[in-house]
């Protein structure tokens, strides 16, 4: 296989390349979860990049339950319907795709958010963490269901608007992956108390999307390779999962891993071994493309050209994933496509204070506020300092906390 393949889907819809952007939170809607003119910039960079599949930051189906204070929202009542068209026409004049990604927090959403978070079951983030997050409580029955019919209902307006594809965030520790973890889900009904069972949240989250959006439009989902937490969900557990997707007729498999509780995702203490060849999660990959129906995506620590072709050539995946080599140099993918060598400025971020690095997320905010600068029309700066950053974030979430704590 090659970067510039077309790449076909079980729902009959191609892809123009092998290369993607995962999912990145912009962070950056107005405070009535409306997707201003930002968005539309900063996507049309990454399709004059040549990324043939682009994949929007989580977008909420709860306006009462957000992962940060500026997420899209997309739920019945809210009129956003002319923004979100304006962001999916970015894709029309290219080959490029734009789907979008949606997603319920679960627990993972501040205390200044959400005075009452939900879980499948009642249980706390792990310190320090328990500190920013208030103690969630356990679903009802009719509340899953609800939830059920928000992700079908977002599903539908991303159709109806021009989005060309949708996909389920179901890793790093938000609601669906809660529901598969049997370290945050510990019900005994339906929606948990054994493997099979914890499945049933995301299979009907995905029934209920492929009944609104008919069997020609593309679903995707994002999954854990693991959890790399203790009692969490496994490299077994994602196999089953991945095999019952696929069967299913789910267009496009994602692999991740970890949480806000163990931030894999991030590349933070990956093995040597891991680091040297590059892509983190490739030898799940390798696993899941055994059982799967479907092709399979990977994401996170991709560098160079060279590794990406070899993994392809391999064999190991069918999709390359970027997420913040793209933040740094939205042309990455024309230039991989073009046959130049590419070597991605990436490093790992650290304020020097480990109590800090301990509960301040700073690789997601800084890659968040390059995102903010493509959607000013700004280029990148990799060279930015990190301080700026938490010193930002700080002052925003702060105000946030007194805008809530005065409503």
């Amino acid at each position: 296989m090659k970067l510039t393949d077309k790449l076909e889907l079980p729902c009959g819809v191609s892809l123009p390349n092998r290369l993607a952007k995962s999912a990145m939170s912009e962070n950056m809607a107005s405070s009535d979860h409306i997707p201003g003119p930002e968005f539309p910039r900063a996507y049309q960079a990454w399709v004059d990049g040549g990324t043939g599949l682009i994949i929007t930051g989580n977008v909420m189906v709860d306006s009462r339950h957000r992962g940060e204070p500026n997420n899209v929202v997309i739920e019945e009542g809210l009129d956003n319907h002319e923004q979100l068209k304006q962001w999916a026409s970015v894709s029309k004049k290219s080959d490029s795709q734009i789907w979008v990604q949606l997603n319920h927090p679960g627990k993972q959403t501040p205390k200044y958010l959400t005075p009452e978070p939900v879980g499948p079951s009642a249980i706390p983030l792990a310190p320090p963490l328990d500190a920013m997050f208030n103690q969630c409580r356990e679903l009802k029955d009719e509340e899953i269901k609800d939830i059920i019919s928000r992700f079908a209902h977002a599903a539908e307006v991303c159709k109806q608007v021009g989005f060309d594809g949708v996909q389920i965030h179901g890793a790093h520790g938000y609601l669906v992956s809660q529901f598969l973890s049997p370290r945050h889900n510990k019900r005994e009904d339906h929606w948990g108390g054994t493997p099979e069972k914890r499945m049933n949240f995301v299979l009907e989250v995905y029934q209920a999307m492929r009944e609104k959006v008919g069997g020609n439009y593309p679903i995707g989902i994002k999954i854990n390779s693991a959890d790399f937490s203790k009692g969490g969900f496994t490299p077994e557990e994602a196999i089953e999962v991945a095999k019952k997707l696929s069967e299913s007729g789910i267009d496009l498999i994602e692999l991740s891993g970890g949480s806000y509780e163990k931030p894999a995702m991030t590349g933070v203490k990956v093995k040597e071994s891991t680091a040297k060849r590059e892509a983190y999660f490739l030898e799940y990959a390798e696993a899941i493309k055994q059982v799967a129906k479907c092709p399979v995506m990977v994401t996170g620590g991709f560098r160079t050209g060279e590794f990406m072709r070899e993994a392809l050539d391999n064999g190991s995946l069918d999709l390359i994933g970027l997420a913040r080599p793209l933040c740094l140099n939205p042309n990455m993918s024309k230039q991989l496509l073009n046959g130049e060598p590419v070597n991605s400025e990436v490093r790992q971020l650290t304020s020097g204070i480990k109590a800090i690095d301990k509960v301040f997320p700073l690789e997601i905010i800084w890659y968040t506020m390059q995102i903010h600068r493509l959607g000013q029309g700004l280029p990148p700066k990799p060279k930015a300092g990190v301080y700026g950053t938490i010193f930002k974030s700080a002052l925003e979430v702060g105000l946030q906390s007194l805008k809530r704590n005065r409503m």
